[in-house]
């Protein structure tokens, strides 16, 4: 089973899809280090990111866990600064949250 982190408004259901396929979802509406460090973000295999105004977070959840694998999911452009930072960026309107959810355990 994967652990998850989805952060943001989540507009698209895509923690309800992740849970649905069986993984364990936490959720935070605005992720800070602090609100990383609440659901464990050390333990966690991948962080999906909802809402580019918290770019920033990616960063913040890779110096917490460089293991970490980030997704993603939301429809506006991927700043440039935390392109690297990134393993894939998927937009809501070509990919189906519970077929995103789906490929996240592999």
């Amino acid at each position: 089973m994967t652990r998850a982190i989805v952060a943001g408004t989540d507009q698209y259901s895509i923690a309800t899809a992740i849970a649905d396929a069986g993984h364990e979802v936490a959720r935070v509406d605005l992720a800070t280090g602090d609100t990383l460090d609440a659901t464990d973000i050390g333990a966690t295999d991948v962080y999906v990111l909802t809402e580019l105004d918290q770019a920033t977070s990616i960063p913040v959840a890779k110096e917490r866990n460089p293991d970490l694998r980030v997704v993603v999911y939301a429809d506006d452009s991927l700043p440039d600064f935390v392109r690297r930072q990134t393993d894939l960026a998927l937009d809501p309107a070509l990919f189906d949250p519970a077929d995103v959810a789906a490929e996240l355990g592999g």
